[in-house]
């Protein structure tokens, strides 16, 4: 009499287990910094790279975890009375189509100039946010109507954070400061919605092109909502005193990681 084996039991992740728990720590602490200071694909798309993605499904799969996290952030600041999700659907919409759009246009418009001019535009963030006095969580006057506001700005934001993303936290961050005349909380709170929005517009794209890996991004969404309810958890309690300098060392260290890119187009054109 024959003795059949036993079936083995498939790996729930085609990845050793050491890369699985190197992506959870980072989609962890992207959740963490992105609910607080933006910049989360600073730490989650390098991480999937090193991982062995492709560049597109690295884009893909964070793109599915970070709607994750920005959703989790947006819902926590939401309970803490920072942001009024039925006032601000609309923008999160027009944030929506922005970056379907963008995420669509991704493959055929020209990326080099945004790759050379994003630093130091994230660097001028930072000085800005560093520098500029009274910057804390007291509402000023808004210099664009919200109607403006949602119909110009946001989508626009969108649009790059489909195009190309690292950054489009920052940009949200200093529109609502600049333009809408929110303090820096209530200001990281919507900035978090319209991520949301711009998340899923992109995300949508990159499921319909396959470009997902499924079981690590939702491992990653879980290790992200995590990060991100204790982020956002924390900015509320402190606010201001925490935003401020998280999102400047988060802006200069996205601009120094950009223009450390070998294939960089200014280390390129420049020679080193």
């Amino acid at each position: 009499m024959v003795e059949r084996a036993e079936p083995k039991a498939l790996p729930l992740f085609d990845l050793p287990t050491e890369i699985v728990l190197l992506l959870a720590a980072a989609a962890f602490s992207a959740g963490f910094i992105d609910s607080i200071a933006g910049g989360g694909g600073l730490i989650a798309v390098p991480a999937l790279l090193l991982a062995g993605f492709s560049p597109v499904e690295a884009l893909g799969t964070n793109k599915l975890q970070g709607l994750f996290g920005t959703g989790a952030a947006t819902l926590t600041y939401a309970s803490k009375g920072q942001v009024d999700l039925r006032k601000q659907a609309p923008m999160a919409l027009m944030a929506f189509g922005g970056g379907a759009l963008g995420a669509v246009l991704a493959s055929v418009l020209p990326g080099d100039l945004l790759r050379i001019v994003i630093p130091f535009v994230l660097i001028a963030i930072a000085l800005f946010f560093a520098l500029k006095p009274n910057m804390d969580d007291v509402d000023r006057a808004e210099r664009l109507r919200p109607f403006l506001f949602g119909l110009m700005v946001v989508p626009a934001i969108g649009f790059y954070d489909g195009v190309f993303g690292p950054g489009a936290g920052s940009f949200y961050m200093l529109a609502f400061v600049t333009l809408a005349g929110y303090g820096v909380l209530k200001a990281t709170a919507h900035t978090k919605l319209l991520n949301f929005g711009s998340n899923v517009g992109g995300f949508a794209v990159f499921a319909l092109a396959g470009a997902i890996d499924w079981k690590i991004g939702l491992m990653m969404a879980a290790m992200q909502i995590l990060g991100a309810r204790l982020g956002a958890g924390l900015a509320v309690k402190i606010g201001a005193r925490l935003i401020k300098p998280l999102l400047v060392v988060t802006c200069v260290a996205l601009a120094i990681r950009l223009l450390a890119d070998p294939a960089h187009p200014l280390r390129l054109m420049l020679g080193f």
